[in-house]
């Protein structure tokens, strides 16, 4: 006999634990395992009243923040809803079911307000990278770094081309994003950014173009990662190019020297982080190796001698050239710039080898950058095997690009302003470590990945 499902009826005692219907596999409950909040409530204490009514727990809205972030639940909106009805969530969130979800609008006060005050989601980003360091994540004897853009919230209508006067009108009247923008342009005084494209919902984000596709306006997001199990060890927002990029890079190695006590034997990195001078920070500065292709721009291409034809006598201070004379600076260029070398036009207009070193000059010149010793010692680590080891490692951090973009869902921010985007680009990289520690660590779970956790 067909049976016939009968309608609710609310029961007078009725016993439920949510620890019983959550999967003894589940994603959460790994995450959950390596989520230690306990200095986070000791750090946010200053930033309450010690009278009043109580708010919602500091723990409560992080814990909803990164359960977001995991799991690419963009809007606070729907994460508060999300919460409401998943019993996963209420239980990694610690809500009974007859506890009441945060409203929404609760985590953009806290954001802007104690949380940004306090460095909240920095603390809560290096709790975590220092819980992967005790579960032995990390290794610390290679780092790579890379960049990678995030669309910005800001259209592409609403811009001001190249040296448009821009009216603000009243900073105190004007958005955030706005007001944050003016108060760093007032303290820099850059005399660059009155003649770039700018936004005028998010002036601090960089118009910039993917190859083949229409230009935007964008943040980049600066990873370092430990080459051992891809770990994020500290993460920076820039803008999109090389020289902030590279800038970024070198905040991060500092940082993570300072907060972790860490420093690599090597950092992999490609092509823009190749420059002269950040070549001459690391191998002079930092005595890290640069696994990184060197920018050289020295070769030519038109068949005539390239700067490498050249052999530079560092006990003299002079080049020789391929038919035996010798390239000296002179007292004129050394005032000048002491790092440019030039031949005798005697010599140059007697060689039979002009046509092939310096046809359409009178005598050859060579300048030689003040790094170009550490710029040597990259050429010379890109012959070694280890270099092509770590261009294979290097995908590790691709790898986790791809995965804050399609696993995440984060291809676009969803807050505008510098200071936004550093804290959404935090709270992503906290998830995705939490993430990889319950992949790789977690019971019943494999410890080798072909994806990103």
């Amino acid at each position: 006999m067909m049976g016939q499902q009968s309608g609710i009826q609310e029961q007078l005692f009725f016993c439920f634990s949510l620890e019983n219907h959550i999967p003894k596999d589940h994603l959460l409950r790994g995450i959950h395992r390596f989520l230690d909040l306990g200095d986070f409530r000791q750090q946010l204490a200053e930033y309450y009243s010690p009278i009043g009514r109580p708010s919602i727990a500091p723990e409560l809205m992080i814990r909803m923040l990164i359960l977001g972030y995991c799991f690419g639940i963009r809007s606070e909106r729907r994460l508060c809803e999300e919460v409401h009805v998943n019993l996963a969530y209420r239980w990694f969130c610690k809500l009974d079911l007859d506890d009441p979800v945060p409203d929404h609008s609760t985590f953009s006060k806290n954001r802007l307000g104690r949380f940004r005050d306090s460095l909240a989601f920095r603390l809560v980003f290096e709790t975590v990278v220092k819980r992967c360091m005790a579960e032995g994540l990390v290794r610390g004897e290679g780092f790579a770094t890379d960049a990678s853009i995030i669309k910005a919230d800001a259209q592409r209508q609403r811009r001001v081309e190249n040296g448009d006067d821009i009216d603000w009108g009243d900073p105190a009247q004007a958005e955030r994003p706005v007001r944050e923008y003016l108060t760093a342009l007032a303290e820099t005084n850059d005399p660059k950014e009155s003649t770039r494209t700018l936004s005028l919902t998010d002036p601090a984000a960089t118009w910039t173009a993917a190859p083949g596709g229409p230009a935007f306006f964008a943040y980049s997001t600066n990873y370092l990662i430990d080459l051992e199990a891809g770990i994020i060890l500290d993460v920076e927002a820039s803008a999109v190019n090389k020289a902030a990029e590279a800038e970024a890079t070198r905040t991060m190695i500092d940082r993570v020297e300072e907060t972790f006590a860490l420093k690599p034997e090597r950092l992999v990195g490609d092509t823009n982080y190749g420059s002269a001078s950040m070549l001459g920070w690391l191998v002079d500065e930092k005595h890290i190796e640069p696994h990184v292709p060197v920018f050289d721009k020295s070769e030519r291409t038109d068949g005539t001698f390239g700067r490498s034809d050249f052999i530079y006598d560092a006990e003299n201070n002079r080049y020789l050239c391929p038919a035996g004379k010798f390239l000296k600076t002179s007292w004129r260029t050394k005032k000048k710039d002491p790092l440019r070398y030039r031949a005798s036009q005697l010599d140059c207009q007697a060689c039979p080898l002009k046509e092939k070193c310096c046809p359409n000059t009178l005598n050859r010149k060579i300048v030689r950058s003040p790094f170009e010793s550490a710029r040597d010692v990259a050429r010379a680590i890109t012959k070694t095997e280890a270099y092509k080891q770590s261009r294979k490692e290097r995908k590790k951090v691709e790898m986790l690009f791809a995965h804050l973009k399609r696993i995440l869902k984060m291809d676009k921010l969803r807050l505008r302003g510098f200071s936004n985007a550093k804290d959404e680009f935090l709270l992503a990289a906290t998830a995705q470590n939490l993430r990889r520690m319950a992949k790789r660590l977690a019971i019943n779970e494999p410890v080798t990945q072909l994806i990103p956790a």
